[in-house]
């Protein structure tokens, strides 16, 4: 199956489809895209733009998910930013957060759970 991500006018994802192999004639990357694009673009409209993804993120980086952006710079999917303090790694895309960030959920978890009343146990 081949995986294509259509982008906005600000090269961010909205929408991924999958469309059979037989559509793209069984072709690898990147000789499948133009084909596969053209036939998103059929389905989909002349005016759209699409991108080849790859599930197993074998190119480009990442897998497109909505809200990712492309950057053609990188010719890569990039997710969105956590939070602002994390900045991005362009060797492999995926953002890097510092411990005060990868922690706040986990803290917030905790919290959670130590302030958690269990209901009184059913009598047999």
């Amino acid at each position: 199956m081949a995986h294509f991500a259509q982008l906005d006018a600000n090269s961010v994802v909205i929408e991924v489809i999958v469309i059979n192999n037989d559509v793209v004639q069984n072709l690898p990357f990147p000789e499948s895209e133009p084909i596969g694009v053209a036939f998103c673009q059929s389905l989909y409209g002349a005016d759209t733009a699409w991108k080849q993804t790859s599930y197993n993120a074998n190119f480009r980086k990442n897998y497109a998910g909505i809200g990712y952006a492309y950057d053609a710079t990188l010719d890569a999917f990039i997710p969105p930013q956590p939070a602002p303090e994390c900045t991005l790694d362009t060797v492999t895309c995926q953002w890097i957060c510092p411990p005060s960030v990868v922690d706040e959920p986990a803290a917030a978890l905790l919290a959670n759970i130590e302030n958690a009343t269990l209901p009184p146990e059913e009598a047999p």
